[in-house]
């Protein structure tokens, strides 16, 4: 599956990384766009507020999320684009251990809400 750091390497960088996570910093400016990537179930913590919007295939989620905040991720492959006014700034620390049951429903697609 395609990494964010390999396919869009100007916005992800690695932070930190052991055998179980991985600290990623996101980074991008109002009209960016990623390349489809994936990321494995992941806590997302917004470091400013941003407005983008979240696809996977023909199915297109609308994110506004403030500063300070953190989010559950769900394991999913999508691309991004930033459809607001403002500079996004976020952090992942991905989990790599697959959860121990997976559910046959439709995954999230974007952060879930608190």
């Amino acid at each position: 599956m395609p990494d964010p750091v390999a396919t869009d390497p100007d916005h992800y960088r690695v932070l930190w990384e052991n055998e179980r996570v991985r600290v990623l910093e996101y980074r991008d400016r109002p009209g960016d766009r990623t390349h489809p990537h994936e990321h494995p179930d992941s806590v997302m913590v917004t470091l400013s507020s941003f407005e983008r919007e979240i696809s996977s295939g023909c199915r297109h989620v609308p994110v506004h999320l403030d500063a300070g905040q953190a989010r559950w991720l769900d394991a999913q492959t999508h691309a991004g684009h930033n459809v607001g006014d403002t500079a996004t700034h976020v952090i992942f620390v991905e989990l790599k251990e697959r959860r121990p049951t997976v559910s046959a429903d439709t995954p999230t697609l974007g952060p879930t809400a608190p």
